[in-house]
């Protein structure tokens, strides 16, 4: 429990690192505001999924993508995260959870590997960022995990 835990502190680190980053370049691009938006809704789709709810009204990859619309979704989904991981259990990560994609398909995972799936599926979307930020001439923030536990330490 506690990897998982760390994991989401995590993601929830690096999220609000990176919209700093992009609300502080002026000339970020709309590619990057893209990307992180459908990084913040696919966590939002799984919280949603995780607390037993439809999740086939949210669209991932089309909406707001204004700084400050990003922000409040971020805080959301943040506060979301917490209280899903306050009610779990060691013994509730492995119960398999049924739900249906954005496409409608069925399926059943653990809900362990749901949470690991949220935590890299954002890391990996933040790299492109980064990338992108990079490319705009702008300093991309260092979000790898290991930064996130020296300064928490």
């Amino acid at each position: 429990m506690e990897t998982i835990r760390r994991m989401i502190e995590h993601q929830q680190w690096a999220d609000r690192r990176l919209l700093e980053t992009l609300e502080q370049d002026g000339g970020v691009s709309p590619e990057a505001l893209k990307l992180f938006r459908h990084i913040l809704i696919a966590e939002q789709v799984w919280a949603v999924r995780l607390e037993g709810r439809d999740s086939s009204h949210l669209q991932l990859w089309a909406g707001e993508d204004d700084p400050g619309a990003l922000e409040r979704l971020l805080e959301d989904n943040a506060r979301c995260y917490d209280r899903i991981l306050a009610g779990l259990s060691e013994e509730r990560l492995d119960e398999l959870l049924e739900y249906r994609s954005q496409s409608g398909a069925p399926f059943s995972n653990s809900i362990r590997d749901i949470l690991a799936h949220v935590a890299l599926h954002g890391q990996y979307h933040r790299g492109q960022i980064n990338r992108l930020v990079r490319e705009g001439h702008g300093e991309p923030p260092a979000l790898d995990y290991i930064v996130f536990a020296r300064t928490d330490a």
